[in-house]
């Protein structure tokens, strides 16, 4: 036991010093095609401003300077721990951005709950009944979510199924300030700390639809991992030997197939869960959900560079996360398999 714990901390360490590399690209990629989309971001961040505000902003942000030198002073700024000011509302990017990190993970997660406990099934359901109806039937739902648009899927929610079953569709509470104190910042945790029914209620209905459409649009991937798991462990002789013994159908489907076919997909859904992230940024913004996906789009829409270079760095963090996640996963769940 000690060795595999050393073994997990020397894996983890080492695909930790990997990310570095990877964030240091990030920066510098978008840094350039943000810097290289618009040549004076200043006369759009103060629009027919008088020249001393036009020349105060190209001050405070040196965008007269060349490429090279405004990217040494951020990377210098960015090691002290600042990763830069909103050129619009004048605040400090990274505290907006941790309060908009916990609602887009709580997000994420719920979609990640409805791929598990919906996608799982069907891929069992689809297996057990190769290429018989109900088989063409769940390949017929999860191939429809690949090919929706997000934002067309998004907006189906909101503007026809959003008032036909009386679920909001906006924002994360029914006001834009909740009367109780937000500590996490994710709403269906600080409404259940709140001790009110209804708050809870409030902020459950409103998780509802996006992380509905979030969960669609990727529950293929659930689903075909877990249909083609399933396919190659049906026919083994232990799953032969559990229906020769009497057990019921659902039992050797669940307990002993599946038991035995989840070590990919988990691992696939752990990688997914990264995905997610840059999922959110329609999601977010077609449902007004304040997380860091609509924040994100603000961002990219605003010309808020160190908004959106600071966005594409928790998405790659996410990224390389979920996928650390995803490995440690399939050596616990596979005990062949050796962390290195």
């Amino acid at each position: 036991m000690g060795r595999n714990l050393t073994d997990l901390g020397l894996f983890v360490g080492k695909r930790l010093l990997q990310l570095i590399p990877v964030l240091i690209g990030a920066i510098t990629i978008t840094f350039v095609l943000t810097h290289l989309n618009i040549s004076d971001p200043c006369s759009y961040w103060v629009p027919k401003a008088k020249r001393a505000q036009l020349d105060a902003c190209i001050s405070t942000f040196g965008t007269n300077q060349p490429l090279t030198t405004q990217f040494l002073h951020y990377l210098q700024t960015l090691a002290t721990g600042n990763w830069g000011i909103d050129p619009l509302d004048h605040q400090p990017v990274w505290p907006q951005i941790m309060l908009a990190l916990p609602q887009t993970l709580e997000l994420v997660f719920a979609a990640l709950f409805l791929m598990i406990v919906i996608g799982i099934p069907l891929g069992v359901i689809a297996a057990n009944s190769n290429g018989r109806l109900a088989d063409h039937l769940v390949r017929v739902f999860y191939l429809s979510g690949w090919a929706a648009p997000t934002y067309l899927f998004a907006l189906l929610l909101a503007v026809v199924v959003a008032p036909a079953v009386g679920l909001p569709y906006s924002g994360a509470f029914t006001t834009l300030n909740p009367p109780f104190p937000q500590y996490t910042h994710v709403s269906v945790l600080d409404a259940a700390l709140s001790g009110s029914p209804a708050y809870l209620w409030d902020a459950f209905a409103h998780l509802i639809l996006p992380a509905v459409s979030l969960a669609f649009i990727n529950m293929g991937i659930a689903t075909r991992m877990t249909r083609a798991s399933m396919l190659e462990v049906l026919p083994l002789d232990f799953v032969k030997t559990a229906r020769m013994k009497g057990l019921s159908e659902f039992w050797v489907l669940y307990k002993h197939a599946l038991r035995n076919s989840l070590i990919t997909t988990v691992t696939v859904l752990g990688v997914t869960a990264g995905g997610l992230l840059s999922s959110t940024v329609v999601i977010e913004e077609v449902f007004n959900w304040p997380g860091i996906g609509r924040y994100s789009y603000q961002a990219i829409t605003g010309y808020n560079f160190p908004g959106t270079i600071a966005v594409v760095v928790v998405f790659a963090v996410g990224v390389v996360v979920a996928n650390l996640v995803a490995d440690i996963l399939y050596g616990v769940l596979d005990p062949r398999v050796e962390w290195r």
